[in-house]
């Protein structure tokens, strides 16, 4: 996926979840934030960030902060990106045989799952997640409690039991991670469910991106380390 006209500018503050205040060249705006987590490692004063211009008259600002750079690495922060490359890395065959329909916003039970792919093999249920948060070169998920992401496991082991497929795809943000873990230190019961929706065969996959200042795309599978 590709963004449109993108801006390079420092960080200065987020006032709150929603916005940042940044200086570009030549004036201090105040931008969009598409992360509501909380990026306390990411969003960091004197930060070089990239904001993505969209001057629609319906909006309050004028600009959207897409991706910020931490030393050496660049880390998407949009969370809007995940499902869209997870769309086209679907749609060019990149993790499931023999697509023929795809729904995505898929709305079973009491839960609305990211994708539905009709298969031959018959229906695949697909959740997915985007992963920011890095310590040392292993990446976590969640950066925060998140009882919504319990129940969307929780959805696709009753899914599996019923003879359907069903996944969890990690898309982290970043390229060149070593390894994928659960992030028990801040959310164990997402933890312990991951490792039973595991247990149950609904499948897990991490993938890393190549990640550019105006652009994000699958790259390849990350190992997945559930201890």
């Amino acid at each position: 996926m590709e963004y449109g006209t993108i801006h390079r500018g420092i960080f200065l503050e987020r006032p709150n979840r929603f916005i940042a205040n940044v200086q570009l060249p030549g004036q201090q705006v105040v931008c969009h934030v598409k992360n509501t987590g909380r990026c306390r490692e990411l969003l960091v004063p004197g930060y070089p960030v990239y904001l993505e211009e969209n001057r629609s008259p319906s909006r309050k600002t004028a600009y959207d902060l897409v991706c910020v750079q931490r030393e050496e690495k660049l880390i998407n922060l949009d969370s809007q990106a995940p499902n869209r490359v997870v769309r086209e890395f679907l749609e060019s065959g990149g993790l499931l045989d023999g697509i023929t329909c795809l729904h995505p916003e898929y709305r079973v039970g009491d839960s609305r799952l990211d994708f539905m792919v009709q298969t031959a093999n018959g229906p695949f249920y697909l959740e997915v997640k985007g992963v920011t948060l890095e310590e040392n070169g292993t990446v976590l998920f969640p950066d925060a409690p998140t009882q919504r992401g319990i129940k969307h496991i929780q959805e696709l082991i009753r899914l599996r039991g019923s003879g359907a497929g069903a996944g969890i795809f990690f898309v982290i943000q970043m390229q060149d991670v070593l390894e994928f873990r659960p992030n028990y230190r801040t959310h164990p019961e997402f933890g312990q469910a991951l490792v039973q929706a595991h247990r149950a065969g609904v499948e897990l996959y991490a993938y890393d991106c190549t990640v550019t200042p105006g652009s994000l795309q699958i790259r390849r599978p990350v190992p997945i380390c559930l201890e």
